[in-house]
């Protein structure tokens, strides 16, 4: 059998095809295209703090969420967006990651130097074993396993592995952890501790920086997915997995690879998040943080690479100004208004706010999904093209090559 892979076997247009195999290239050859994106990305995300400052989004902890979850997302997506396998078990590796990372702190040392790879590594295993079994299936039972898998591990967290994940009250740090490396170094002070990167505490802008370059790397460890033969692999199997099967290939190990390395970015954001703040619990891997993460990438744009970014982003955004919003606020916006409107105004509004603030998210998403599929980046494609209209090939303009084929 030819092992070559035609327009056909991939289900695609040949055009489109053809643009992806002369894309697609080794994994470790790099085009200056692609240095060139990610330096635009790079400028973006480090300078985050000036350009998000007058919207009130410029200060450290939101700007550490932003690039947490930024990471998490781009790794969902890699699964989701390039193979077309949507996943409801992501939070078993997010929460993975925090523990693992906890424990670095708790038995070696506060420098995350130890604790992120080591978040990697668990969460990449516990994806493994998760992955081999789940992708027996396909489609809606596949994500059925994962739910099922996500809530066995959140369940195991809050009260069966309790000796090592300190149950509900989460795992943290304390004075009379061993941390063997910094006592052998001598950097144990009388404080709790703080978690650092080879002396910088990771705390306010440092690390929210910490975080940025990560998010960094990460994408562009994700753009050369996307541009490698592997990626190719990928956008097949979500294109026609049966029709890529029938030409000899089989798609298990490359999903399998593509739900590990997902899995490792999910474990990289837990960890994370207990660097920036050193506290694992189970509630980092209930149902709802994975359901969130496929709101980000369906509302940044699924399969693109700075949708789930973009997603990522606006959700906690949104999340920090809706749940802020209180009935005070709230009157203070409508007092233009006579007494009776503004009561009702505040009647019908503040379900949207404060603890109720996930109604806005509903409502957002909704309107994402009925009018842009595609999500956020879709809407920016069509605003671009308003700009933009695309000439023939030939040069002439679209007026004349119309008229040209009604004469022939």
């Amino acid at each position: 059998m030819n092992s070559a892979i035609t327009s056909t076997d991939l289900g695609g247009t040949p055009h489109e095809t053809t643009r992806k195999t002369r894309d697609s290239r080794p994994f470790f050859a790099t085009t200056m295209g692609d240095y060139a994106f990610t330096a635009i990305f790079a400028a973006a995300v480090l300078t985050m703090p000036i350009w998000l400052a007058p919207i009130g989004a410029g200060y450290p902890d939101i700007l550490q969420k932003f690039a947490i979850f930024g990471i998490f997302a781009i790794g969902f997506n890699i699964l989701f967006g390039f193979s077309g396998y949507l996943s409801f078990g992501h939070a078993a590796f997010l929460g993975t990651g925090s523990y693992a990372a906890v424990w670095m702190f708790k038995l070696l040392s506060m420098n995350a130097i130890f604790a992120i790879p080591f978040a990697i590594i668990v969460a990449g295993l516990l994806a493994l074993v998760i992955g081999f079994v789940c992708l027996r299936r396909a489609g809606i039972y596949f994500s059925i396993l994962t739910l099922a898998f996500a809530q066995m591990s959140y369940n195991l967290a809050y009260s069966v592995l309790t000796p090592i994940t300190n149950g509900e009250t989460g795992l943290q740090i304390s004075r009379s952890d061993p941390r063997l490396i910094d006592r052998a170094l001598g950097e144990v002070g009388a404080g709790l501790p703080k978690p650092n990167f080879f002396g910088i505490e990771l705390q306010g802008y440092p690390g929210f920086y910490f975080c940025a370059i990560l998010l960094v790397l990460g994408f562009f460890l994700a753009l050369r997915i996307r541009n490698s033969t592997f990626g190719m692999m990928l956008f097949a199997i979500k294109s026609n997995q049966n029709r890529m099967g029938y030409t000899g290939f089989a798609a298990r190990p490359y999903l399998l690879t593509a739900f590990v390395i997902s899995g490792m970015y999910a474990g990289l954001a837990g960890g994370l998040l207990a660097v920036t703040d050193p506290l694992a619990g189970a509630d980092r891997m209930q149902w709802t943080a994975s359901g969130e993460v496929v709101l980000m990438t369906i509302l940044g744009g699924v399969g693109t690479l700075l949708g789930p970014v973009i997603g990522a982003a606006v959700m906690k955004y949104l999340e920090q100004i809706f749940s802020s919003f209180n009935d005070g606020f709230l009157y203070r916006s409508f007092d233009f208004l006579p007494g009776w409107a503004q009561n009702l105004a505040v009647e019908i509004t503040s379900p949207f706010v404060g603890e109720g603030w996930h109604l806005t998210l509903g409502l957002l998403f909704m309107v994402i999904v009925i009018f842009l599929p595609g999500g956020i980046m879709e809407g920016l494609r069509r605003i671009g093209a308003l700009f933009h209209k695309p000439k023939p090939a030939d040069g002439t303009t679209g007026d004349t090559a119309a008229a040209r084929a009604n004469h022939e």
